[in-house]
């Protein structure tokens, strides 16, 4: 008979949302137990291995603020740094914290069921063994769960294919052969550019043209980061009260209030110095006017103009919905890509993929021979990673049911939900998480979980639950908040819209990073206002 495993506190997932929430409740005195799909750290830089894969937020606001010895003892290379270096920052904390002793990798979480009677957790594993916690804290990551198509015919291909985000560890070699990629979403555009310097041929096949911008990416100024490290505390006040979780703000002033040759003057000195933001905060009311938000959106067309040579291709790339109600996205030479002999483009909206046959990719309008397919079609976002779970609260109701697979989601602060005590999901639905600096929202998220099991602890509280009133109001502040913007206007991955079947919502606090902030200490300050503690 296998012998049961109880925990204070357990804990899915090792990327960085875990790693620091292992590290706090550690640190603290608690028994806690990590459990690992991969067979070692990283999280979503562990899985998404593809060529060309980068972070989109500067990498000095990209890691952990916590400790200053760890940020004086780390060194990044460049402006944003690629996916093998982000995965040697994440061991080095690990092993710097002793963090892996703690952690069970190559294990599955089947199922977490909350036991009434008892006030625990019992949780199953792939391997059976039965696990016992009072608290069960989700660190699954937003973008987690791989969206591969069933496309019918796949499982004919002769070829490889792979996803970009469960990528193979040993490096894929696309010389000499012909390859198609699916998908021009962010891991798109990042690979697109890596992969046709390699392939014989390359053809995309692009459902939605994007608007993407230059990263402009360049190797670290030593003078930059050692100005940024000795005004430390500074910048990172200005990241937790910031909307983004980044150092900046949109200037003060409408895209409208300017001349078109102003405007213009703006956009471009925003243009050359590239990033994620810059573009963005020009003005601060593209995300909320859409005659403003035309203003850049026209912008950015021009540019993919005057790069690709061929009108035919650069009018395929010209996306025609509002700006950023998508991810923005950050390139080293995408669009320039396209002037390559070896690239060609196919739009699938206007010819749909009928099958993958045993050779390739057949639209309405043609077959196309290929030796490779790289499906770039993204995640099952939000929900999706949680729902691998069977999740279970009170009177056997599971996560799924309860949210009825989405369609009714309610969360409280995006933190916990109702009919689920001491629950906590990292980056829930319903908080800042992907339209935020993660970094900075994975910290102030962990930071309050630990706070409050303190706080629980040192009261003798045995539970602590999300009420039904403050449940409703959190959510129906998330849902005006979002109607207010364009980005509810627009059918995207933040809305669901990339998995058929899946309920249109958007999933996501769009009140900005420090005032959501501001919210989480309010409720704490007052004794968890909104929870019931027993």
């Amino acid at each position: 008979m296998t012998t049961g495993q109880n925990y204070d506190v357990v804990v899915v997932g090792a990327g960085f949302s875990g790693l620091y929430m292992l590290h706090r409740l550690r640190e603290a005195g608690y028994s806690t137990r990590v459990y690992e799909l991969a067979d070692d750290v990283g999280g979503t830089w562990y899985w998404n291995r593809y060529p060309g894969a980068r972070c989109d937020v500067e990498s000095v606001f990209y890691n952990y603020t916590f400790s200053v010895e760890i940020l004086n003892e780390w060194t990044w290379s460049a402006r944003y740094a690629e996916q093998p270096e982000i995965l040697r920052y994440i061991n080095f904390v690990a092993d710097k914290l002793d963090l892996r002793r703690d952690i069970q990798f190559n294990t599955r979480i089947e199922s977490a069921h909350y036991d009434e009677a008892t006030n625990r957790w019992n949780i199953t594993t792939d391997e059976g063994t039965p696990v016992s916690a009072k608290y069960f804290i989700t660190a699954v990551g937003c973008l987690s769960a791989s969206n591969v198509p069933h496309f019918k015919g796949l499982e004919n291909f002769e070829g490889e294919w792979y996803h970009t985000g469960r990528w193979p560890h040993e490096k894929v070699d696309f010389e000499g052969k012909h390859v198609g990629v699916i998908g021009t979403g962010s891991s798109g555009i990042q690979s697109i550019p890596a992969i046709a310097k390699e392939a014989k041929h390359l053809t995309v096949f692009q459902r939605t043209p994007q608007y993407s911008t230059p990263a402009h990416n360049k190797p670290y100024d030593p003078d930059r980061l050692k100005q940024i490290r000795e005004n430390f505390d500074e910048v990172k006040e200005e990241m937790r009260y910031s909307l983004t979780g980044m150092p900046g703000a949109p200037r003060d002033r409408s895209a409208l209030d300017d001349s078109p040759e102003e405007r213009q003057r703006v956009f471009e000195a925003a243009w050359e110095k590239g990033g994620l933001m810059n573009l963005s905060y020009t003005y601060n009311d593209i995300n909320v006017n859409a005659e403003a938000n035309e203003t850049l959106a026209s912008f950015i067309r021009s540019k993919i103009r005057e790069i690709v040579k061929d009108p035919e291709v650069a009018a395929k790339l010209m996306p025609d919905f509002y700006y950023a109600t998508k991810r923005p996205i950050i390139d080293t030479d995408y669009f320039e890509t396209y002037n390559r002999d070896n690239v060609s483009l196919v739009s699938v909206k206007n010819a749909p993929i009928e099958e993958i046959t045993s050779t390739g990719i057949r639209t309405t309008e043609k077959e196309y021979e290929l030796d490779m397919i790289v499906f770039a079609t993204g995640f099952d976002a939000m929900t999706g990673p949680l729902f691998k779970m069977d999740i279970r609260g009170k009177d056997g109701v599971s996560l799924q049911e309860k949210w009825d697979d989405g369609a009714q989601l309610k969360t409280y602060l995006g933190l916990a939900t109702t009919g689920f005590p001491n629950m906590f999901m990292i980056t829930g639905p319903e908080s800042p998480s992907v339209l935020s600096n993660m970094m900075v929202s994975i910290e102030q998220h962990v930071e309050w979980i630990s706070e409050c099991i303190e706080y629980m602890e040192k009261n003798g509280a045995q539970t602590i639950e999300a009420n039904v009133e403050a449940e409703d109001d959190w959510s129906s502040h998330c849902r005006e908040v979002a109607e207010a913007t364009l980005f509810t206007k627009t059918d995207s991955w933040y809305m669901g819209a990339n998995i058929e079947g899946k309920p249109r919502g958007f999933q996501i606090y769009l009140g900005g990073v420090g005032p959501y902030r501001q919210i989480c200490d309010d409720v704490a300050a007052k004794g968890y206002e909104g929870f019931s503690l027993t």
